[in-house]
């Protein structure tokens, strides 16, 4: 590899992106990152304000389904890597706004990989001379498998049955990722990840949903029973797990990241009241504030995914399990509250 790398990261003012770049400038010497960033409700530039005077760190305003943008940036930079993190991403928004997910998820990738290719090879499975190396890693997520029930876990060979306009989008770039690798033998990589929690989280997920109802004494609306069950993921443990498939996964294969967290909504939501009742008591238990809605159109029962290949291949291991990584995150979000 060259001397200097430099990274395209597309999404990195999100919620994953933001804590990525900060591990991957925090733990390499030898890069510079490219962020590129459309600034969508669900970014927060405030998530890298301590990284506008690193000189390896570059914040680009744009949209991946922009070509001539596209285009400019690799002209300009000669990207030896992309991460891609940039997508719609919350099933809701994609029940009511499903157009918004396919242009951004599909085309927007689509348009960024093709651009890569254009840039990095002559023809397929021919690289230009120094572009040997250059990696496309697609960050994607479990909800692509579709649904499980009470047992089982979604392995790499899971076949695809993704159940909203958000997972079906994210299926459909998986599979032009895919596409690229087998026809043109571009040197890619995808993970799919577990649900994440975490510091830098947008305020409308689960778990911030949860803290911030809570300590505004509002109902913290728990869809249907809260026995549909989600595998948690840190983000920390998934940046480390995106850095570890960046520089050493195999070239085409797919890799599996999740926290061996399954949990169900309701327990999460009992979880962070008793949290809460000792870091920031009140005259009653936070717990009182739970509330049951109606539960989501096609909201799948049960994710849990196996990531023993990434274990056995790679090396990687989640450092914190879910009840060590949400005491974390509840302290993070108290703290950037009481700032307001």
């Amino acid at each position: 590899m060259r001397d200097r790398l430099k990274i395209l990261v597309t999404g990195g003012a999100g919620f994953i992106g933001s804590n990525f770049i900060h591990h991957i400038l925090d733990n390499s010497n030898n890069l510079s990152i490219v962020n590129l960033d459309k600034l969508t409700y669900a970014a927060d530039l405030s998530n890298l304000e301590s990284l506008v005077t690193n000189n390896n760190y570059t914040f680009i305003k744009g949209d991946i389904c922009d070509s001539e943008l596209m285009d400019s940036l690799f002209k300009d930079y000669n990207f030896t890597g992309v991460i891609h993190f940039a997508a719609e991403s919350h099933v809701d928004n994609s029940i009511k706004n499903p157009d918004a997910f396919i242009n951004t998820n599909i085309h927007g990738t689509f348009n960024l990989i093709n651009t890569a290719k254009n840039y990095w090879m002559d023809a397929p499975f021919t690289f230009k001379k120094g572009c040997e190396n250059n990696r496309f890693h697609h960050i994607s997520t479990d909800e692509v498998y579709g649904t499980l029930g009470q047992t089982g876990l979604f392995t790499e060979q899971t076949p695809y049955a993704p159940n909203s306009p958000y997972s079906a989008s994210k299926a459909s770039s998986d599979f032009i990722v895919r596409s690229y690798f087998h026809t043109y033998g571009m040197n890619v990589v995808t993970t799919n990840c577990s649900n994440n929690y975490g510091p830098k989280q947008h305020k409308e997920k689960l778990i911030p949903t949860i803290i911030r109802k809570a300590l505004s004494n509002e109902d913290i609306p728990i869809y249907g029973d809260g026995k549909n069950i989600r595998d948690w993921l840190y983000v920390k443990d998934h940046c480390k797990a995106i850095d570890l498939v960046f520089k050493k996964g195999t070239a085409g294969e797919t890799y599996n990241v999740g926290g061996k967290n399954e949990r169900n909504n309701l327990y999460i939501a009992d979880k962070i009241c008793a949290i809460l009742d000792n870091m920031a008591p009140k005259s009653k238990s936070y717990k009182a504030q739970i509330t049951f809605v109606s539960d989501r159109p096609g909201h799948d029962f049960r994710y849990a995914i196996d990531a023993s290949k990434i274990e056995t291949q790679l090396g990687w291991r989640a450092d914190e399990n879910f009840e060590t990584g949400i005491i974390k995150t509840v302290n993070w979000y108290l703290k950037k509250l009481q700032k307001k």
